[in-house]
């Protein structure tokens, strides 16, 4: 049984007459009459009651219509599937991302998305920015949002998004939340709780330059790989903590976060979208233009 045979028995149960359903399938009615003739021989019965004013289902025939119309209808969504696979305007699109990207990107980038590609399925996992490469590389994951600059970005390309710098998280109950700025040099003398190297091996490096820039090694107090879990040690008075800024979206109660007044030019900490290098996937490619048309509509980058 063919889908060609399917879509000339249901064109013949709906017009009830061989040469009207020859000029909807646009084909002779001798071919019609013998493909009919061979799938009620392979299925076994007859499908239609011949008679000399045209065509009448069988019991047979009523039994399989509605199925091979939703025969036909798969077939139909397992084309457009394809299609839309192809074009890289639908399919399954693995994505991850890092905490901090659900304060202001995600929910900024993901609906339009939805709203402009709905045949794309996403399929979300939050983790860190080396456990989204290694997702990358293992090709668990299509893409990923990641903190930005890597130490070692070979292999993967790099598109940044969302520039930002950190900011220090003080306690309410800290001398230092009377300001609303500060130079990082001023808090050198602070205890710091640290991103742990073994589990965000690059925010951990670059907070740890961010405070040789300002010419002093951190004295730790704490390791915590997430901002939340920062600011809740910070909040109780453990230390300070630096923390990119577009985290003061979701700042909890005593917690103050101060803006850095001596910034290195240049030296930002940023969202980036990545992918595997030469990665041709049209689909990854739609969600990296989407993703900084996005960007750019905000004013995030650039």
């Amino acid at each position: 049984m063919k889908l060609r045979q399917l879509q000339q028995f249901v064109a013949l149960a709906e017009t009830g007459n061989f040469h009207r359903a020859a000029e909807r399938l646009h084909m002779a009615q001798p071919p019609l009459s013998v493909s009919i003739r061979r799938l009620e021989e392979e299925l076994g019965g007859a499908l239609f009651a011949r008679s000399s004013s045209g065509v009448l289902l069988t019991a047979a025939g009523q039994a399989m219509l509605d199925e091979a119309r939703r025969a036909l209808l798969h077939a139909e969504q397992c084309r457009q599937a394809v299609q839309h696979a192809c074009e890289g305007t639908g399919g399954r699109l693995r994505l991850g991302f890092i905490g901090s990207a659900t304060y202001a990107l995600l929910p900024r980038f993901i609906p339009s998305l939805r709203a402009r590609y709905p045949q794309i399925t996403l399929e979300l996992s939050e983790a860190t920015s080396s456990e989204i490469l290694e997702g990358l590389a293992a090709r668990r994951l299509d893409a990923g949002l990641l903190r930005y600059p890597l130490l070692d970005a070979s292999g993967f390309e790099l598109l940044p998004l969302e520039r930002d710098d950190f900011v220090l998280a003080v306690a309410e109950t800290s001398p230092l939340a009377a300001r609303e700025s500060i130079a990082l040099s001023e808090a050198a003398h602070e205890p710091f709780i640290i991103y742990p190297r073994a589990k965000v091996p690059g925010l951990a490096a670059l907070a740890m330059m961010r405070c040789q820039f300002s010419g002093f090694v951190p004295r730790v107090a704490q390791e915590a790989a997430q901002v939340q879990t920062i600011m809740s040690l910070v909040a109780s008075g453990l230390g300070v903590g630096l923390v990119a800024g577009v985290a003061r979206q979701v700042v909890p109660r005593g917690v103050k976060c101060l803006r850095l007044t001596d910034n290195p030019p240049g030296f930002h900490v940023s969202i980036a979208l990545a992918r595997r290098a030469g990665d041709t996937s049209r689909l990854v490619q739609r969600l990296a233009d989407h993703a900084l048309e996005c960007a750019r509509g905000q004013g995030s980058w650039g």
